[in-house]
């Protein structure tokens, strides 16, 4: 995609459904200079699209509305609920509107066999972290979707952090590498910190130790240049407490471990196709 392009500029773009990752994707659109009140969120929670209109401005449609007035629809939706939602909207769709998935496991092939192929689709694998801007997106074009609205949602993804392209192939090992992976940093973060209090901090002082250097290795690792391998190395002298505890996770098959997790999270991204 060039970087001259010059992204789409929809006049309405709608969000069905408003959870955690809904609510970020609304707050990347406002930063990056959608009017609120051109974003519609389709919401059954009364009690949330209220909370949600308060906060940030935007509007609340009722689902068949939203999805006949918006030139650009965001499926925030669980893999689970996406056929019933699509079948729902499939006959109210605005002609030539750009479908962007968020679901995990859902191809573009999937959304247009329900919806037809007049409405081009976009496939994006976020994370979590969007929630605080520093987000991971991999995005995977379908047919017919043009380079101005690939660079509409590239921008918009931005705004949440950081945004790639990938074949549509390879967003099985997205979702198994960024989609999933706040959650190995977090389970990781869990065992630092009961070992730390283990070794007697208090809760407190472990979680800002661990936190903090958990930070700072991201930080470095993002911006050194360098590669993780090599920051490995960096800090591990030879006979050193680094390498006494790096021993004892290779003795545990660390790498293998790691291996068979992601690829557990690919298979399952796979099935739930």
């Amino acid at each position: 995609m060039s970087t001259e392009t010059k992204p789409l500029q929809p006049s309405q773009v709608g969000v069905i459904g408003a959870g955690v990752m809904g609510e970020a994707l609304i707050a990347a659109l406002i930063k990056f200079g959608m009017k609120a009140s051109s974003i519609c969120v389709s919401e059954k929670r009364a009690e949330r699209a209220e909370e949600l209109v308060n906060r940030y401005g935007i509007c609340v449609c009722d689902l068949a509305e939203n999805v006949s007035g918006s030139d650009v629809l965001l499926l925030v939706v669980k893999p689970q609920d996406m056929a019933s939602v699509l079948e729902e909207i499939k006959g109210s769709i605005k002609a030539g509107a750009l479908i962007i998935t968020f679901a995990a496991g859902k191809s573009t092939s999937f959304i247009t066999s329900i919806l037809g192929a007049g409405h081009p689709v976009i496939r994006v694998m976020p994370n979590t972290p969007a929630l605080v801007g520093a987000g991971m997106s991999a995005m995977s074009r379908g047919d017919g979707v043009t380079d101005a609205q690939a660079a509409f949602v590239s921008a918009f993804l931005s705004a949440t952090g950081k945004a790639v392209e990938v074949e549509e192939l390879l967003q099985d090992a997205v979702t198994a590498t960024s989609g999933s992976g706040p959650a190995y940093f977090f389970a990781f973060a869990e065992h630092m910190i009961e070992g730390a209090m283990a070794l007697g901090l208090s809760k407190d002082v472990a979680t800002t130790l661990t936190a903090q250097t958990m930070l700072g290795a991201a930080t470095l690792l993002d911006q050194s240049g360098k590669s993780a391998t090599t920051l490995r190395e960096n800090v591990t002298s030879p006979n050193g407490t680094t390498a006494a505890a790096l021993a004892s996770l290779n003795e545990s098959d660390f790498a293998g471990i790691v291996a068979k997790a992601m690829k557990a999270a690919r298979d399952r991204s796979q099935e739930l196709a």
